[in-house]
């Protein structure tokens, strides 16, 4: 069986493909050779090269999926993942090396060690908007920390998943890792099987669904999820820049990005003179009609198109875009004033190019607003050092950007991760070996000096106190 496992609906079942994948990769990772540091460096090396060699049919899959044009999809996609590698290549000695730790003068003359060990088999469920760095970026990882691994796609992309197949199976011996196509069918017999770890990237709701499938077999999670990610704009911000880095955030992949800025709230003194520039932003980068523009993404289906569409019936003002084409699978960057409530903008994750705006008096009104709602993946702030400080003190969320949108998950020093509704567990960098690794605590015991103290009868209490 190869790297990537071709099997026709009239074979088999999906139940059986799943059983037989992960029974190969259970076989592979007791076969012990993951847990050789130079066969991960080795591995690691070979993905590299793998995903150079299929950098321009990349490319043009993405291209052709979502529109995302080549520097797009370097600077969100592969750049990443190709920096991800080799901060790992850099480090993985390092990392695995045993980590001593302190002894309590009572256990002398033993001592303490964190060794840091594989997990085993683990799955990797990818979504669509970000298909190959969503789906290899946690795989460097697993691969780092001596795991095998079960690739899941989104199947909304079959063209990148093709060439995603391509580098997998040029990367990895068969067993190692194992990509697998399909759709819901696919998911639900991947998670009836019992793995070691499984990271998944998308929805809430299907987050909820891996979490509960997941605890009957007890297995861990990472879940990487969405929701509704707040920007702020206040006193002291730099309206010019502010608009210009909200609008890069936002339309990023056509709003498709589960940390885009998922609302504003603007300071009402403020409010127009930024929403004005924030039009005179969006034309300066995608021009008049956005259509034309070679940079500007579209949406993955017409479906999910038909229901961006539809959260347009239900808003407010529309000050700019509102335009759309349903069978080019084209929204335009749109602009909403004051939707009300209830409004599908201000209670369900947009994932497009709509950017509802609202505004707020003082600082104190918008971080009660951000505070109401489920703790968002990421949080914006535009403004002074006073705000920023309350900002920082009095909200919560996974990640947070001070004068800028999105930049945060670029830089593998920092974990990234949700809290709460938007997500569970941290990766990027070292923390995505330490995700992907089991911290076991080693004690070394001498079997001379035997201290006799611990052992009955005991000595009374008040000289055990003093000397623990």
């Amino acid at each position: 069986m190869n790297a990537r496992t071709d099997y026709s609906v009239g074979n088999t079942s999906e139940n059986r493909i799943a059983q037989e994948s992960t029974a190969l990769c259970r076989a592979f990772f007791e076969s012990g050779r993951t847990r050789d540091l130079r066969f991960r460096l080795n591995t690691l090396r070979r993905l590299r090269t793998a995903i150079l060699n299929q950098e321009q049919e990349l490319y043009e899959a993405l291209q052709s999926e979502l529109h995302k044009s080549p520097p797009e999809s370097y600077m969100t996609e592969i750049s990443m993942v190709l920096s991800e590698i080799a901060l790992h290549l850099r480090k993985l000695k390092h990392w695995t090396r045993p980590q001593r730790v302190t002894t309590p003068f009572f256990l002398w003359p033993s001592r303490s060690r964190i060794v840091r060990q594989p997990l085993g088999t683990v799955l990797i469920i990818a979504p669509w908007n970000y298909p190959f760095q969503l789906l290899f970026n946690p795989l460097v990882g697993a691969i780092s920390a001596g795991n095998c691994a079960i690739l899941k796609t989104s199947p909304f992309v079959p063209q990148t998943n093709r060439v995603m197949a391509r580098i997998v199976e040029e990367a990895f011996e068969p067993g190692h890792v194992i990509l697998l196509e399909g759709d819901r069918e696919m998911n639900t017999a991947l998670l009836n099987e019992r793995f070691d770890h499984i990271f998944f990237t998308g929805s809430t709701s299907f987050g909820q669904a891996v979490m509960e499938a997941a605890a009957r077999h007890l297995t861990p999670v990472t879940l990487e999820l969405g929701g509704k990610s707040p920007c702020i704009v206040g006193t002291g911000a730099d309206l010019k820049i502010a608009a210009r880095r909200i609008v890069w955030g936002k339309l990023l992949n056509a709003g498709q990005t589960c940390v885009a800025p998922d609302y504003l709230l603007a300071e009402r003194r403020l409010r127009n003179k930024l929403t004005e520039q924030i039009i005179l932003e969006i034309r300066r980068a995608f021009g008049e009609n956005p259509r034309l523009a070679p940079h500007y993404p579209r949406i993955v289906t017409q479906a999910a198109t038909r229901r961006l569409i539809e959260t347009l019936h239900h808003s407010g003002e529309i000050l700019l875009g509102g335009d759309y084409d349903l069978e080019e699978r084209y929204i335009a960057p749109t602009l909403v004033a004051d939707p009300a409530p209830e409004s599908p903008l201000l209670t369900e994750e947009i994932f497009g190019p709509i950017l509802p705006v609202l505004s707020f008096e003082e600082i104190g009104e918008a971080i009660h607003y951000v505070n109401e709602h489920p703790r968002p993946l990421a949080l914006y702030f535009f403004g002074g050092t006073h705000d920023t400080r309350r900002i920082l003190q009095e909200t919560t969320s996974g990640g947070v950007c001070i004068n800028d949108t999105i930049v945060h998950l670029a830089n593998h020093h920092l974990p990234f991760g949700g809290i709460g509704p938007s997500g569970m567990g941290r990766y990027h960098g070292q923390q995505s070996f330490e995700q992907f690794s089991n911290p076991r605590s080693v004690i070394l015991s001498s079997t001379h000096p035997d201290i006799p103290v611990r052992y009955a009868p005991y000595r009374p209490l008040r000289w055990l106190r003093k000397l623990m």
